[in-house]
């Protein structure tokens, strides 16, 4: 089979670099990365950067060659990479980063109500610090009525797929590329604005130390460990198949592994800029020291939205900074949602619709699923759980792509060809073959947390399919999407790769 060529690419190198990097910084740079570092500190720091180059930076390397080479969407590209036998991985991956996609753009959505609290109160009489203290519960109330049931954020959830639908429909140089060019600096800007103001408070300096503080007893933790590699695997966007639809629009000639080191460093880069923004403000603000660090270690999941506000109604110019930083948190936001719209239109467009119709189903199908996410937290929490597990399935999936077609042939020709910087032979094998039990330990690992009290089954013996964060729940739904890519399996690889190669061959086997 020919390879199948698609007329729409990117203008240059850096064009692809600030898609990739507007993928991969997003929520969780400016949420879940300060709050894990709070807890651990350096060592988690260690451990984080070492597990961008054992799990991130060579699943993405697989995925980033795999777009390149084919030109398709997830699906497609993923019938040509491993045959007719496994296209069926290729829905898994499309569907899960999907069922992320339908609710990330109400995390956009709660990024701007955020912005536009901070805003009312930079020009109002009433100081947030003022409201706090007549009404200490504020805060908790606010998140409590924008996350259920609320019109407003409905609205936004609309106005973020909207918004993002109207720059895909201009295509990838004059929508993606050129909307990017302004997000990524400016993200990057605003995040280093917030940083140097905490630095340069009182006390500020002491969270930086605190942040780059190791502790050798954490080693011995396996927990650090596998937060580390979490947050490798999520903060990357390593299989999610986001990599793969941004590289099929890259030119033939391009550079597999430098494009990655520098999207993965990258993304590592802004995450140590939220922490740095961050921690310092926890330290300003505390009574003490030890006030600080236990709070920090506690572990808070709603450090953005409950208590980042207050750090900075103590702070000098708090009133800005809380402006600037949720304008970065929903410029983050929006350039990872803009990169999953994408993947949806790139499978749409491979069914044989153009690009501005499929951008006009993406957005329909955004709009209407995204709606109960939007609408209840319970339902959007249990699909950030179901979905979020799913992404280091899809992950294996990605490195069975190298296994399938022979990982010595696979990296000669499909990575370090044009590539100017290439990786040992050694480190690649070496990783991908570690990566498969470190994927089924992080999902055992998450499986096993026990957020419900009823994992499996109610006490009536019930399948406990309905629970947020059953284990019943994750299987259901994973068995459901497997179930609908086997069934479709032969049908898609027929209708997407034509009379191609036999029965289950790759393609890449026989180029």
């Amino acid at each position: 089979m020919t390879k199948t060529t698609h007329n729409e690419q990117f203008s240059s190198r850096w064009g692809l670099i600030l898609a990739s990097l507007g993928m991969a910084i997003g929520a969780g740079n400016l949420w879940r990365f300060p709050r894990i570092a709070g807890q651990y500190g350096g060592t988690f720091l260690i451990l984080w950067t070492l597990f961008l180059f054992v799990w991130s930076i060579p699943i993405l390397m697989t995925e980033f060659s795999i777009g390149k080479r084919f030109k398709k969407g997830v699906i497609a590209s993923f019938a040509g990479a491993v045959g007719k036998n496994f296209t069926w991985m290729g829905v898994f991956i499309a569907l899960c980063t999907l069922g992320i996609t339908f609710y990330y753009s109400v995390v956009t959505a709660w990024g701007m109500r955020y912005l536009g609290m901070s805003l009312s109160f930079l020009f109002s009489q009433e100081s947030l610090g003022s409201e706090l203290a007549q009404n200490p519960s504020y805060l908790k109330s606010f998140w409590e009525q924008i996350s259920n049931g609320n019109i407003l954020t409905l609205v936004l959830h609309a106005l973020a797929v909207g918004i993002g639908i109207l720059v895909l429909f201009r295509g990838i140089q004059k929508g993606l590329e050129q909307v990017n060019k302004f997000l990524i600096p400016s993200l990057f800007i605003l995040m280093l604005v917030v940083a140097a103001v905490a630095l340069n408070t009182e006390n500020g300096v002491k969270g930086l130390y605190y942040m780059f503080s190791v502790d050798m007893s954490l080693f011995r933790d396996p927990q650090v460990w596998i937060e580390a590699l979490s947050q490798s695997a999520w903060s990357t966007g390593a299989g999610w198949g986001l990599m793969l639809t941004i590289s099929s629009y890259s030119r033939d000639k391009e550079d597999v592994t430098m494009n990655i080191f520098i999207s993965g460093v990258g993304n590592n880069v802004a995450s140590m800029v939220a922490g740095i923004a961050i921690l310092p403000s926890v330290f300003a603000v505390a009574g003490n020291e030890q006030e600080a660090i236990s709070f920090l270690q506690s572990g808070n999941q709603a450090l953005t939205f409950t208590v980042i506000p207050q750090l900075y109604t103590k702070i000098a110019g708090g009133n800005i900074l809380s402006v600037v930083f949720f304008l970065a948190f929903t410029l983050a936001a929006f350039s990872s949602l803009l990169t999953m719209l994408e993947l949806f239109i790139r499978l749409v467009t491979d069914m044989g619709l153009t690009r501005k119709s499929a951008t006009v189903v993406t957005g329909v199908a955004c709009l209407i699923f995204g709606f109960p996410s939007a609408w209840s937290l319970d339902f959007f929490s249990n699909q950030d759980w179901v979905w979020g597990i799913g992404l280091i399935v899809s992950g294996l999936f990605i490195i069975f792509v190298a296994f399938k077609n022979d990982i010595f042939t696979y990296k000669e020709r499909f990575i370090d060809k044009d590539s100017d910087f290439k990786v040992p032979n050694v480190y690649y094998i070496f990783t991908l073959v570690l990566n498969i039990p470190l994927g089924a330990l992080l999902i055992w690992w998450w499986m096993s947390r026990g957020y419900s009290e009823s994992p499996w089954f109610t006490e009536d013996g019930t399948w406990n399919m309905m629970d947020v964060y059953s284990n019943a729940t994750i299987i259901t739904q994973w068995g459901l999407v497997l179930l609908l890519g086997i069934i479709l399996n032969g049908w898609l690889y027929k209708y997407l790769m034509g009379n191609g190669k036999p029965k289950g061959t790759a393609v890449l086997q026989n180029d």
